[in-house]
């Protein structure tokens, strides 16, 4: 069984992976280790987990302008996210998922918070659609 979850397409493409929720924004300068992809940010709720692969999910982005370059140098290095989803994209994060052709929505009529993290899902950058599946 599969819902499909109606949101703003932001970057083209599909992308499919393990949801990755965090109810905090994230910063890629400093918040992101560009060549493993893993959550460096002390204190953050992803601290020492992996991004690479994953349909990651989180409110916003934050910081420096730079983390546009640092999410193209993740997808450079294999280690970015298959796709992103936000509750409002703002100009860093929908320029670097643009770049570095990572498929992008946000204002999903679902909120990030009551997705399951670690529930199979695709997304279309397109349609702005969020399709999760039952494994």
């Amino acid at each position: 069984m599969s819902i499909t979850i109606q949101a703003r397409g932001i970057s083209a493409g599909i992308g499919s992976g393990a949801v990755l929720v965090s109810s905090e924004p994230i910063s890629f300068l400093s918040g992101v280790d560009p060549e493993t992809g893993v959550v460096i940010e002390s204190g953050h709720p992803l601290e020492g987990q992996s991004i690479a692969g994953k349909v990651l999910a989180f409110p916003y982005g934050k910081g420096s302008t730079v983390g546009s370059y640092v999410i193209y140098a993740l997808r450079r290095n294999n280690v970015a996210p298959s796709a992103i989803i936000n509750t409002e994209a703002e100009p860093i994060i929908a320029v670097g998922a643009i770049i570095a052709e990572i498929p992008m929505v946000d204002r999903p009529e679902t909120a990030i918070n009551d997705l399951e993290d670690g529930a199979s899902a695709s997304v279309d950058g397109g349609s702005g659609s969020i399709t999760i599946t039952d494994d």
